[in-house]
């Protein structure tokens, strides 16, 4: 099913600059290696050496953290967007 990867301006130079990149995806997992198919250096900058999403890097789908769902194993339905984002810290 087509779903859409919304990402932050910090990856958008490894897609030619695009914010977003339309994917054929069930998972969330499947979306990120859908994109990284076509723009090589994306999953190594959101998953970890085990696979696993990276501590300062946040992923939503329809407005809801996947940490909080079932993470990259997050079911994905036609037209929904999975964002990237990157964590903020501050003080």
């Amino acid at each position: 099913m087509s779903v859409t990867v919304r990402l932050p301006s910090q990856l958008r130079t490894l897609v030619g600059g695009a914010g977003e990149v339309p994917v054929e995806a069930a998972t969330v997992r499947e979306a990120i290696m859908a994109v990284d198919v076509d723009f090589p250096g994306i999953a190594q900058r959101v998953l970890d050496d085990r696979g696993a999403l990276r501590r300062f890097v946040n992923v939503f789908v329809a407005d809801e953290d996947v940490r909080f769902l079932d993470g990259l194993d997050t079911t994905l339905e036609a037209g929904q967007t999975v964002s990237l984002v990157p964590a903020v810290a501050g003080g």
